[in-house]
């Protein structure tokens, strides 16, 4: 099968690889489409490990239709289409995938997109719903709304009954955050932030806030907290290592977490997925979420999609097309 390889330069090369073959509860997948994840662009720099196991090819969601099964799989049939959630191995014609981390096309979504939605939205309804608690009625702050989980979780947030705030670089971007249906989109270039979320809830902040920024952005989101408000870190694009006022996060009774999809065992990631499958994709076909798609290139164009991703232009998923 042809998949693209990272060389020793870190550049990306379309090759010839040997085919996966699906081990005892795994289907082979003839993929379609490749969802672009940030953490693919670590990973080609060397800066996230593979886990045990896992293909060291790059891609951790796909579409496709399933080629094969392994010994001892139920529920699915040769023939069926499917979007997947990968531990690795997605930038490729073909992929080996446990059963369990299978989800059906929906009916309102094409083949080629629904690559678009298997790691976006597990990660944002885990994050949201699972570790941040998150109910109707309550306030979230999405940092990153433009982005392919922040776009989700943009949507997610809404169908569960938050009030939505979210930050995007450029008032454009901020402007198609409001039409995913977030009440207050900041832009960061010009606003400042914390006193832009001080504003919009009366000063007392939000009670659940979904954060990729890391430790640069820690100082803020503590002070942007609300009583007994949940942080919850899921990505570290402004550095792994900060100060951390413990007293200001004491006198809000805060919480935070921290939380990785990739590493997990695949029991929970199963049960995750089964979970998304029950309450999420409901939200497909009725019209609660859609898949944000910001391009689709060929699987050969892999390196121009991760300049795009690094461009910060990219509005949405960028999905590689097998």
């Amino acid at each position: 099968m042809r998949a693209i390889t990272v060389t020793a330069d870190q550049d990306l090369a379309l090759t010839n690889v040997p085919d996966p073959e699906p081990g005892p509860g795994e289907v082979l997948v003839e993929v379609a489409a490749a969802g672009v994840n940030r953490a693919d662009v670590l990973q080609r720099a060397g800066n996230y490990p593979v886990p045990p196991g896992a293909s060291e090819i790059l891609g951790l969601e796909v579409s496709g239709t399933i080629a094969a099964l392994g010994e001892g799989v139920t529920g699915w049939q040769v023939g069926d289409e499917v979007a997947a959630l990968l531990a690795g191995g997605g930038y490729a014609e073909l992929v080996a995938v446990p059963a369990g981390q299978l989800l059906p096309v929906p009916g309102s979504v094409s083949l080629v997109d629904a690559a678009a939605l298997p790691e976006a939205v597990c990660t944002a309804w885990d994050n949201l719903v699972r570790a941040g608690e998150l109910g109707a009625g309550e306030t979230v702050l999405v940092h990153g709304g433009s982005g392919g989980v922040g776009s989700a979780a943009i949507q997610l947030a809404v169908a569960v009954g938050a009030r939505v705030l979210t930050t995007a670089g450029g008032a454009d971007r901020a402007a198609r955050c409001r039409e995913l249906g977030a009440d207050v989109a900041i832009d960061y270039k010009d606003e400042d932030v914390v006193e832009a979320v001080r504003a919009a809830t009366d000063g007392r902040g939000a009670d659940v806030i979904l954060d990729v920024l890391g430790a640069g952005g820690l100082p803020g989101n503590v002070e942007m907290l609300a009583p007994w408000g949940r942080l919850v870190i899921i990505g570290t694009q402004k550095g792994r290592r900060g100060e951390l006022d413990l007293g200001k996060l004491l006198s809000k009774q805060g919480t935070i977490r921290a939380t990785l999809l990739r590493p997990r065992p695949l029991e929970q990631k199963a049960t995750l997925v089964a979970d998304v499958r029950e309450r999420v994709w409901p939200m497909l076909d009725d019209g609660r979420l859609r898949p944000v798609i910001a391009d689709r290139l060929p699987l050969a164009e892999a390196d121009r999609a991760h300049v795009l991703l690094d461009s910060g232009r990219a509005f949405g998923k960028i999905l590689l097309v097998a």
